[in-house]
């Protein structure tokens, strides 16, 4: 089943058609920059160009949002507008996609996309995914089954809150080598190994492409791994959260 695929992050919005089977775009993958402010009216008007350039003519498509998706209910907004908590997000999108939308969280998405077809695959026990870019993501699955909305980059760590100290973003922002900005990565993972003690961590985003800098650098006692799809894990998961859905 061929589904379109759509992932919505802090600074740019992905979309590919997906063989939900195999998890392969048969599709090029399309980027454009977010809109800022990313209101819901602005990215509801992204998405209507997407499916327009795609000509996409599916039952249904799927969609990765940088937020706790509650019953199509958006209940919080870190790396979007503020505008968006309340917004029932499904709605909005069907309107501009002249299709039913199936929203979850960005993290959990690309978490669905790592244990079907990466890391994850065959994986027992309790497994994060940790999705380090713009922000940080985290999606928790107990023997296969994901636990939604688990928002865990946005625990408290020295001080703040711990995207702020730990993202790719971050270390973009203020220049950070290697040596100088995996400590805060580990520290992150640390605390959440604290609280959780999973079996495996996957850490994905475009930084898991340069998981061999990372590795050495890391002391968090869990076993750590990159993920295998990457960049386009999040809308890999997006399409098949909807081809579960339709």
């Amino acid at each position: 089943m061929k589904v379109l695929g759509v992932d919505i992050g802090g600074s740019a919005i992905k979309a590919a058609v997906v063989e939900t089977s195999t998890g392969r775009l048969c599709s090029d993958r399309t980027s454009i920059p977010t809109p800022q402010p990313a209101t819901p009216e602005r990215i509801a008007a992204c998405l209507e160009s997407l499916v327009k350039d795609f000509s996409w003519a599916g039952k249904s498509l799927g969609c990765g949002l940088p937020a706790a998706v509650q019953n199509g209910i958006v209940r919080t907004a870190a790396n979007i507008d503020r505008s968006w908590i309340g917004t029932r997000v499904e709605n909005l999108f069907r309107e501009a996609a002249g299709c039913p939308v199936n929203v979850l969280n960005d993290a959990d998405a690309a978490g669905l996309a790592e244990m079907a077809f990466g890391e994850g695959r065959n994986q027992r026990g309790t497994i994060l995914v940790i999705t380090v870019g713009t922000g940080l993501g985290s999606a928790l699955f107990r023997d296969g089954i994901l636990v939604p909305n688990t928002e865990l980059g946005h625990l408290i760590l020295k001080g703040q809150d711990a995207e702020t100290y730990a993202s790719a973003a971050v270390k973009t922002r203020l220049n950070l080598s290697y040596e100088e900005w995996v400590p805060r990565l580990d520290a992150y993972l640390q605390r959440v190994e604290e609280l959780f003690w999973p079996d495996l961590f996957i850490i994905g985003g475009g930084i898991s492409t340069n998981f061999a800098r990372i590795a050495p650098l890391l002391e968090v006692k869990t076993e750590t791994r990159p993920a295998r799809l990457v960049n386009d894990a999040g809308l890999v998961g997006a399409a098949l959260a909807a081809r579960s859905e339709s």
